[in-house]
């Protein structure tokens, strides 16, 4: 290994190295060196995000390709729904469909990404690696002569804002992976980015997206509130960060006649990743208030009221654009009186493309687990990623249960109660165990009620046999008088708390769902859930998570 390592060293000519003065360190198909006293940054938990941009831009690519030389999406590779079997019923010639593809990394650090970008996609042809730090450019300069790929990567120093604004060259691939936010750095990218290119944003500021304690650095930064510290809207803080780095996307665009369509929008571990195709085509941008909204939300029970900040009315084939009607709420909320607290403005569209993600997990199928050792994570969250519902938001089903003081409903028995009363359900990728739904809040807390009296039945019937084995236990007595009372009340819920108004306001409301049949929407949580697909990081390493970043 030693010796190998001398030889690719006296490639670089002009200096003598000491191999002892760096680590080497393998990730896909290329290997850097770092120096040992790391000045240069380095992030080994970020390989997930590494592979899954490699695999994005080769799906990507597939589909440019193919709307550019009119090749039909139907005649392509199909995958299983869990991304493992993988057919061809096309022969499209493979020169045919190559681009000469020029991406930029406009944070480059180590220069792995671009590596990787380099030597592990096989049409890119040039790929510009910008660092401010003139140690970082030195290491990607040595870094891409010891992977043999200089003819490739493009080392450049220069403040990536001025650089994209600067250029006059656009690149098909734009990836922005700072330390923190990316809002400063949209509008030169949205520039540099050839018409219908792809921008590969990551944000690190989750404090600030998915947190509580900075409203006023969240507005200035991406133009909107997220749900705050709200204990039960609050858990939906990570599609907000989502759905605010894409309204702010959409509005940056916007300015240049730009429309931006999301691909695929993750919150993945400590940062978020969208992957946002960006078109020239101003009959879109005018859509794009119809895709942005408010969000009313209750601070206690976490019911929420979505307004659309424009409206699309058509007639006769032609679309005409109108002022929103104000949507109709009270000023406090009807299930439990809590007060109405304010999120947004964000985008209020779909977070993914299915066609992107199915072209993405073929992709991910036909790699090999050798180069991309996060394979089957990016399995797990591409699947839940594609079967979620473009409704906006999640919640957390245990967290509505514990208002009411109702026993936890598993999962399944919920989304058959939903699904049979005509609803769609769905998990989500950004939280473990949350689910959506497009169910009105009051069906969902009629539902949360019918499963504590269905529980409470079964405690009334069991106290009912342990009165008549002892008909003088007064405890008993008392148990068996409450339910037979409140079957609809835990003896725990007492007035002023959250549930138990909720609770008041459903007295004369019952329904009966059907917890136990199965249907469409409840069967496919179960296949995902039964599959046992990796979805969330292991914690690898010892205080792992986002790294500081380096010092000039």
């Amino acid at each position: 290994m030693l010796r190998s390592i001398s030889h690719k060293l006296r490639l670089l000519g002009k200096r003598r190295m000491n191999i002892e003065d760096f680590v080497t360190i393998k990730e896909g198909s290329a290997s850097v060196l770092v120096p040992k006293e790391e000045k240069v940054f380095y992030n080994p938990i970020q390989q997930f995000n590494r592979d899954l941009s490699v695999m994005g831009i080769k799906a990507w690519n597939e589909i440019y390709n193919e709307d550019h030389n009119g090749e039909s999406r139907a005649k392509k590779r199909k995958v299983d729904s869990n991304g493992d079997k993988v057919t061809d019923s096309s022969s499209v010639d493979a020169k045919e469909r190559k681009t000469n593809l020029k991406i930029m990394e406009a944070l480059s650090a180590t220069g792995l990404r671009a590596l990787r970008y380099a030597k592990e996609i096989p049409e890119v042809t040039k790929v510009v690696a910008n660092d401010l730090l003139p140690e970082a450019v030195e290491s990607i300069r040595r870094n891409a002569e010891y992977n043999q790929v200089l003819d490739k990567v493009h080392p450049n120093q220069g403040d990536a804002i001025k650089v994209m604004a600067s250029t006059n060259e656009k690149f098909h691939v734009i990836d922005l992976d700072p330390y923190g936010t990316a809002a400063s750095f949209i509008d030169s990218a949205i520039q540099a980015v050839k018409d219908e290119g792809l921008l590969l944003i990551t944000c690190t500021d989750a404090g600030v997206l998915a947190g509580a304690g900075y409203p006023e650095k969240c507005f200035s930064l991406y133009g909107g509130h997220n749900f705050g510290n709200s204990h039960v809207s609050g858990e939906a803080n990570h599609e907000a960060g989502l759905r605010l780095i894409l309204g702010m996307l959409g509005n940056t665009a916007a300015k240049y006649k730009k429309n931006i369509h999301p691909l695929l929008s993750l919150s993945i571990d400590f940062y978020f990743r969208v992957f946002v195709k960006i078109s020239t085509r101003p009959i879109e941008v005018k859509e794009l208030s119809t895709k942005t909204m408010l969000s009313f939300y209750c601070t206690n029970c976490g019911d929420k009221h979505h307004q659309y900040l424009g409206r699309c009315v058509e007639k006769d084939s032609k679309k005409k654009y109108q002022v929103p009607k104000l949507v109709t709420i009270g000023s406090k909320c009807e299930h439990c009186e809590g007060t109405y607290h304010l999120a947004g403005p964000m985008w209020g569209g779909s977070l993914h493309d299915p066609g992107f993600i199915d072209e993405l997990l073929t992709v991910n199928a036909n790699s090999d687990d050798s180069i991309y050792a996060t394979r089957e994570r990016i399995k797990g969250m591409l699947n839940l990623a594609k079967h979620e519902l473009s409704t906006p938001f999640y919640f957390n089903l245990n967290q509505l249960t514990s208002l009411l003081k109702a026993p936890p409903i598993p999962i399944e028995n919920f989304c058959n109660a939903v699904g049979n009363m005509g609803y769609n359900v769905s998990l989500t990728h950004a939280k473990k165990n949350c689910l959506k739904t497009d169910a009105p809040s009051r069906e969902i807390l009629l539902i949360i009620k019918a499963w504590l009296v269905k529980s409470n039945e079964s405690l009334l019937e069991s106290f009912r046999k342990r009165l008549s084995e002892d008909p003088e236990n007064e405890k008993i007595k008392e148990k068996v008088k409450f339910y037979e009372e409140h079957i609809d009340r835990n003896p725990k819920l007492t007035p002023g708390m959250v549930g138990y108004r909720i609770l008041e306001k459903l007295e004369d409301k019952s329904i009966n769902p059907e917890f136990d049949k199965e249907n469409e929407f409840s069967k496919s949580v179960h296949v995902i859930r039964s599959a046992k697909l990796v979805r969330y990081q292991e914690n690898p390493t010892k205080n792992w998570g986002p790294k500081a970043r380096p010092g000039n």
